[in-house]
Parts: structure tokens; C-alpha cells; sequence
């Protein structure tokens, strides 16, 4: 089963188009496999100074699925992991980012989230048929 992750801007745009790939949360999860980078309706107003930096001149799409990416791992801080982790946080391991050529608008959810079927159809029509099958291949059964 896929699962999508919103996330705020310019943080959804760095993990698209940069080079983020730790997503600081307070909880830990045992999920791996496919996930959706959704950036949420909401922008983060006071984003670290380092991000707009990587981030210029993106536009930063809200409330939209921005990306596909795999969920490695997931670990409590080890102090070394990225520039982007962040101290007492558990770090979740984003690999195979891949932007996608349009967002797709949909509403996202807190926590990690079960995409739609549609949406998933919309997000899967913007891929080559070769990353369909490494993300359906991926993907936990329900």
C-alpha cells in the first residue's frame, strides 16, 4: 500500500528539487516503500535560513503532490545523519526522489496518509512505466 506525506513549503520543494532527504518528525514509523511528497495548503513562515537559499527561484506549489520518493528508514537523531536533520527529531530517510513534471492539487492529511486510487492514477500518468512498476513493486501490501 502507498502512503503520502504532507509536508510545508519551501520543505516539499528542497525534497523535490534538492537535496533533502531527511524529514524531521516527532514519531517514529515502521513504514517502508513508496510515498507521495505532498506540500500542504499552509507554507512554513519561518523556514530555516539555509532553505531559501536551495529553494530560489522554485515556484512552491501548495496543496499538491509535488514528488514520489521511497521511505528507507526511519531513526531516532544520531547527531550525524544530514545537514537537514534535526536534533531529538526521528530522521525519515527519503530515497529515489523523482519531481513530478506537474503537482497534482489534492487535499493531504496529517500523519502519514492513504493516497486515492484517482490520485494515484494522476500522479502514476506523469511517470515513465518503469518507475510505476518499481513503485507498485515497492509498495507493502495492505
Amino acid at each position: 500500500m502507498m502512503r503520502a506525506l504532507t509536508i510545508r513549503q519551501p520543505y516539499a520543494a528542497a525534497i523535490a528539487h534538492a537535496d533533502k532527504r531527511i524529514e524531521n518528525r516527532v514519531w517514529r514509523t515502521a513504514y517502508r516503500g513508496p510515498l507521495l511528497i505532498h506540500a500542504s495548503l499552509t507554507p512554513d513562515r519561518r523556514p530555516g535560513r539555509g532553505v531559501s537559499a536551495v529553494v530560489r527561484g522554485l515556484q512552491l506549489d501548495l496543496g499538491a503532490v509535488v514528488a514520489v520518493a521511497r521511505l528507507a528508514n526511519c531513526h531516532p537523531d544520531d547527531g550525524a545523519c544530514s545537514p537537514w536533520s534535526l536534533p531529538g527529531h526521528y530522521h525519515h530517510v527519503l530515497e529515489d526522489v523523482t519531481a513530478l513534471p506537474l503537482p497534482v492539487p489534492w487535499k493531504g492529511a496529517q500523519g502519514l496518509w492513504t493516497p486515492p486510487d484517482a490520485l494515484l492514477a494522476r500522479v502514476c500518468l506523469q511517470l515513465d512505466e518503469a518507475r510505476v512498476s518499481r513503485l507498485l513493486e515497492q509498495a507493502e501490501p495492505c
